[in-house]
């Protein structure tokens, strides 16, 4: 029992310390158990084979694919709309949007995705966005109380109860508490976040960022100026040819930047976008994105009997006038910086093997103020030059990670991930609802449920790669979760847990369960200040449970009220992700916290004292 206390004190302050990483301290817990023969090795691993560990890492598979199909920000979008210009209206339905999504999707992924969008709103609407941003945070938390996968606190809860025997939680089982908790919220945050008006302390640089978006480049490159939209027609000779049989670039300067080939089918409505190569052969149903001068294009369409897509809008102007868009989901650009005393210093863009050894092209050349668009092909590089090149991204990152002649600005990868695969949303909308209702009506066990999802979330081409849905996982969260279970199991097992129950049943026991209900949702509270509320409520989880079996009382409503105490931590900008997430969007500093979230967390806890024994009886 020594060294289980020892490990347990010495875990607790280095998470409050917080100087080194959560998943590393619970890993260093989990070896100290091992090393001092409390817990033997198999004991010390369960928490990696456990069901709520793989349930928790499939879950950020599930959100991550909802947000990288633009279907939670959509549906986040048009919602806010309805806002108006009334700065309460605003605040009511961030906060009722926010706890509508906390519901299926992590906290931290939800404030992720909806911070920009309250920013942007609040600016609209005049609101002060520190009245905003805050609210957002603490409804992102309420709203994972109203099912069994919203916080990681409730399904921690929903493992002990499996374990020690009794019936797990269902997918609903909360929703009463979260909703009693968000109408409270509702009601105080609004005049509370009084205090928070800092309408004229906003920063101007809000929202800028040194890498430019696709589309930025298109434009300050000006591709979109110079680019044309050309479909092949029955007749035209260089059907069924290579691209390197025609020769395009040197016959007419011109490059393909992309071809679009169109559905065969009249029912199939998805177009396929391929990155031209020596050996595409062009085909009927191919429409080429060509870039280049109005006359050089102009005398390829001719000489190849091709036409425009896109028509003449201005009698003024000649040309006709690009009218689609690219799609970056699959092919991207982005800037890449000649280095000084690089090889490719006065080489021809031709002889600077980009395309065989990346297969990217070079569209177009930034020398200084100037922008070098003809003939691209014939340019001799220089150092300082930058290059806009489009590639598919996996090839993009491969330029960045193998070319040492050159920098590529930003991370490919990152950027990729910013761009929505919009036409893949109603897929993804039907899986979240399967799952939902699967784990509802119990179909199949949750940890099933969540996996059948996320498998076919990567298998429906929610991500561009699985090793994107991989990125969407948390390894710090899983890992932390999976090392300190044992804590947990060696409290358990030495005593401890038993002995800080019994402290607590003596202390405040002769008043009932009432009072014991009220010091461990206080203590588990007051502890979640300082660390994790993850961590909290498995240190917490134990303790729950044996106070009840002490009592010889339901564990339902000790167990629900430590998940409720961990997850409505407020007055901390460190006890949830989602509180530090907003600080510095918000302008908030710590007594914010304290003067907002503190008052709150006290009423939340006196409330739930009182309720949850009525809604989960004794």
């Amino acid at each position: 029992m020594t060294a289980t206390l020892i490990i347990l004190f010495v875990t607790a302050a280095l998470l409050v310390w917080g100087k080194i990483r959560s998943d590393i301290v619970a890993l260093c817990s989990l070896l100290a158990l091992v090393l001092t023969n409390v817990l033997t090795p198999a004991e010390a691993l369960a928490g990696f084979s456990n069901s709520v560990v793989i349930m928790i890492a499939a879950l950020f598979i599930v959100g991550g694919a909802i947000s990288q199909t633009g279907l939670a920000g959509a549906v986040s979008n048009r919602l806010l709309k309805l806002a108006g210009n009334s700065s309460y209206k605003l605040f009511l339905l961030v906060m009722l949007v926010t706890a509508f999504i906390g519901t299926f999707l992590s906290n931290t992924g939800t404030v992720a995705m909806l911070m920009p969008i309250v920013v942007s709103m609040a600016a609209k609407s005049n609101t002060s966005a520190s009245r905003l941003l805050m609210p957002m945070a603490y409804a992102s938390s309420i709203g994972g109380m109203m099912t069994l996968i919203g916080t990681p606190p409730t399904l921690i809860m929903h493992g002990t109860l499996i374990e020690a025997g009794h019936e797990g939680l269902q997918f609903f089982t909360t929703f009463p508490v979260g909703l009693i908790l968000l109408v409270l919220g509702v009601l105080l945050l609004w005049p509370l976040t009084k205090m928070l008006d800092k309408k004229d302390k906003r920063d101007q640089t809000d929202g800028k960022t040194t890498v430019k978006s696709p589309e930025q480049l298109a434009s300050d490159y000006r591709v979109i100026e110079n680019l044309y939209r050309i479909v092949l027609q029955k007749n035209s000779p260089i059907i069924g040819e290579k691209l390197s049989n025609i020769d395009i670039t040197r016959r007419y300067s011109v490059i393909i930047s992309e071809i679009h080939v169109r559905p065969l089918s009249p029912l199939s409505r998805s177009v396929r976008i391929i990155l031209p190569k020596a050996g595409t052969i062009l085909s009927e149903n191919h429409v080429l994105y060509v870039i280049g001068e109005y006359e050089n294009v102009l005398r390829f369409v001719k000489e190849n009997k091709l036409a425009f897509v896109d028509n003449q809008v201005d009698e003024q102007v000649e040309r006709p006038k690009f009218g689609g868009k690219f799609k970056f989901d699959e092919i991207g650009m982005a800037e890449v910086v000649i280095l000084q005393n690089s090889r490719l210093h006065n080489r021809i863009v031709k002889d600077s093997e980009f395309r065989s050894n990346y297969n990217v092209n070079i569209l177009s050349i930034q020398r200084k103020d100037h922008y070098i668009i003809q003939d691209v092909k014939d340019v001799k590089m220089q150092a300082g030059d930058m290059l806009l090149v489009q590639g598919t991204w996996e090839n993009i990152d491969r330029l960045s990670r193998l070319e040492k002649e050159v920098v590529v600005i930003g991370q490919p990868q990152t950027e990729a991930s910013k761009i929505t695969l919009d036409h893949k949303a109603p897929y993804a909308a039907v899986v979240l609802i399967l799952m939902v209702l699967a784990m509802v009506f119990n179909w199949f066990p949750p940890v099933i449920a969540v996996l059948l999802a996320a498998i076919l979330m990567i298998l429906g081409g929610c991500f561009r790669t699985v090793r994107d849905a991989y990125r969407t996982i948390n390894w710090e969260s899983v890992v932390l979760f999976a090392g300190m279970m044992p804590l947990a199991t060696a409290m358990e097992k030495t005593g401890t847990s038993a002995l800080v129950t019994d402290g607590i049943v003596d202390l405040v026991g002769s008043y009932g369960p009432y009072a014991v209900l009220a010091g461990i949702m206080l203590a588990s509270s007051v502890l979640t200040m300082f660390i994790s509320n993850t961590a909290a409520a498995i240190l917490f989880a134990p303790i729950a449970l044996q106070a009840a079996l002490s009592m010889n009382v339901s564990p339902y409503p000790f167990l629900i009220g430590v998940a409720v105490a961990v997850s409505m931590c407020f007055a901390s900008p460190f006890s949830t992700p989602p509180n530090a997430m907003v600080m510095s969007a918000g302008k908030y500093n710590f007594m914010d916290y304290v003067k907002v979230g503190l008052p709150l967390q006290f009423i939340f806890l006196v409330v739930m004292i009182l309720v949850l024994p009525i809604l989960f009886p004794f």
